[in-house]
């Protein structure tokens, strides 16, 4: 039913591995952008600083609800959440108040990797919109005869978010970011015990993916306590 984690980091690092790639200069962009393949990330966690990785929520902070969602861009069960229940719940409890709503990145492979350096380039200010837009999209975007094809179609989606170029071939070069996502990823991921996308903790409980209707039973008996 849902996408499950490799059951190890070892396993993580050698199943996305290979030599890092090259966007070539195609579609008008001028300068060769770094792409990251998570087998580069480990020197660099031992040599640079790693930069602050900034929790990805939206809702008010004060809401009586929290709910936590592990989630991979290349995860199939994720992008039916998002443009299904998530799309509810956004409505009718994170804009009034009563959720907020937390998403935390699993990578499977080195293009969820890629997407998430691409919607996280703005911050907030952008990362949630272009989720929408890399869920939406995701059968497309991910197909390609090359990486470089995938990259190109992330680009284009970047782009209807009113990133430039520039900015994008930025980020997709941080290799130091790469390797804090990665850190990231897997300290939240073992500290919640999460073996599955997507996997949701609801005020602190692990809770399975589900309908809409009954993630508003779980939240509603959660407000009326």
């Amino acid at each position: 039913m849902f996408r499950t984690l490799f059951p190890s980091i070892l396993v993580l690092a050698i199943a996305v591995g290979g030599s890092a790639i090259w966007l070539q200069n195609r579609n008008d962009i001028s300068n060769l952008a770094h792409i990251q393949g998570l087998d580069e990330v480990t020197d660099v966690q031992a040599t640079t600083e790693a930069p602050e990785i900034v929790e990805m929520t939206i809702g008010a902070e004060d809401a009586p609800v929290t709910i936590i969602e592990y989630a991979s861009f290349t995860c199939p069960h994720c992008a039916n959440f998002h443009v299904g229940p998530y799309q509810k719940l956004k409505a009718e409890y994170v804009d009034t108040g009563k959720v907020r709503f937390v998403i935390r990145d699993v990578y499977f492979d080195r293009f969820g990797l890629w997407a998430a350096m691409v919607a996280r380039c703005e911050g907030r200010e952008k990362f949630f919109g272009m989720s929408d837009l890399i869920y939406t999209n995701q059968k497309e975007w991910t197909k390609g005869e090359s990486n470089i094809d995938v990259v190109q179609n992330l680009m284009k989606l970047g782009r209807l978010a009113g990133m430039s170029d520039d900015t994008m071939n930025a980020c997709l070069q941080d290799q130091a970011k790469a390797a804090a996502l990665v850190a990231e990823f897997q300290r939240n991921a073992e500290a919640d015990g999460i073996n599955s996308t997507p996997s949701f903790i609801i005020n602190g409980e692990a809770y399975p993916n589900s309908s809409y209707e009954d993630f508003k039973v779980a939240i509603d008996a959660l407000l009326a306590e």
